[in-house]
């Protein structure tokens, strides 16, 4: 109710004339810290690749719409047959069961309930879309459509960046997007192994309804604004929160910059978690691909608290 009440100050003319101290007299700031201290920031964007609505020989790749028999488990509830910390279940005629993982989905364990919602080049374009959870799709006849969020099955989510710099397949140093699809596609047979340790499986939807000039929608139920938007972990946080970054922010062209802004909780994510943990919306398209794939930074997170 405080957050509210603030949110309707700021909408005041007062507010925007002055924004430094609306801030400071709406907002008492906190230090978060993480067990090992000052938290962790990565990013991520809206891709935008091409694909077509129907399959073809060029684009044979499915992105599946959300299954009639997911149900999502609210956070800190359980199921009976579902063993707890699944963030969805099956429905079935004898009760509830756990969602297949991303291998079964992709072995057709799903039948005719996997619906496609638009077609891909590959398999690679398909996992880094559901990484980010949104896409732009640019058709054959020119058109461009986006995808959006829609559910996902509720296994645990696992970094396979992280799992071919440990394995020595990439060095830590030369890790980002771009390095990491070109090994996937240079190693089709290795790479759909990896890509199946990540057991999370993301559905979409078709978002007709959303302006392709201004951002995906986040799980905040608003547009995500590039340089702005902070993926938090939302057991911990409310969407609305301001919070203040001071860190390092890289450029896509190299080097970087430093990072002091203040940005607001508007999304999440299944590989965010934990106070001190957040993911930076670096906007759509290529270059905020690349800007995206370049963080991975300690940084310190000072959140700011209604009053």
């Amino acid at each position: 109710p405080d957050l509210a009440a603030i949110c309707r100050e700021a909408s005041k003319a007062d507010a925007a004339a002055d924004p430094r101290n609306f801030f400071e007299r709406s907002f008492r700031p906190f230090h978060v810290l993480s067990p090992g201290g000052d938290g962790f920031l990565t990013g991520y964007f809206e891709p935008e690749v091409e694909g077509s609505l129907e399959r073809t020989e060029r684009f044979p790749t499915p992105l599946l719409a959300r299954p009639d028999d997911l149900v999502t488990i609210p956070q800190g509830q359980d199921l009976p047959g579902v063993e707890p910390g699944l963030g969805a279940a099956r429905r079935t005629p004898a009760g509830f069961e756990p969602y297949p993982d991303r291998a079964a989905i992709e072995d057709g364990a799903l039948g005719e309930r996997a619906r496609p919602v638009v077609h891909l080049r590959d398999p690679v374009d398909a996992f880094v879309i559901h990484v980010q959870g949104s896409a732009r799709i640019r058709l054959p006849d020119g058109r461009a459509v986006r995808v959006a969020y829609a559910g996902r099955n509720g296994r645990p989510y696992t970094s396979i960046g992280r799992i071919l710099v440990e394995s020595g397949a990439i060095l830590l140093s030369e890790m980002n997007l771009e390095r990491l699809t070109g090994w996937l596609r240079a190693h089709p047979d290795e790479g759909r192994s990896v890509m199946r340790r990540n057991r999370s499986f993301i559905f979409f939807r078709l978002a007709d309804e959303l302006d392709l000039a201004v951002g995906p929608i986040g799980g905040a139920g608003v547009p995500l604004t590039p340089g702005r938007s902070l993926a938090v972990d939302r057991s911990l946080w409310p969407y609305g929160l301001p919070f203040w970054l001071d860190g390092e922010l890289p450029r896509p062209e190299g080097g970087s910059e430093p990072l002091r802004r203040l940005m607001v909780a508007q999304d999440t994510g299944s590989a965010i978690l934990g106070p001190a943990r957040g993911d930076f919306f670096a906007g759509s398209g290529s270059r905020a691909g690349t800007q995206a794939g370049l963080m991975h930074h300690g940084t310190r997170f000072t959140v700011l608290l209604p009053r």
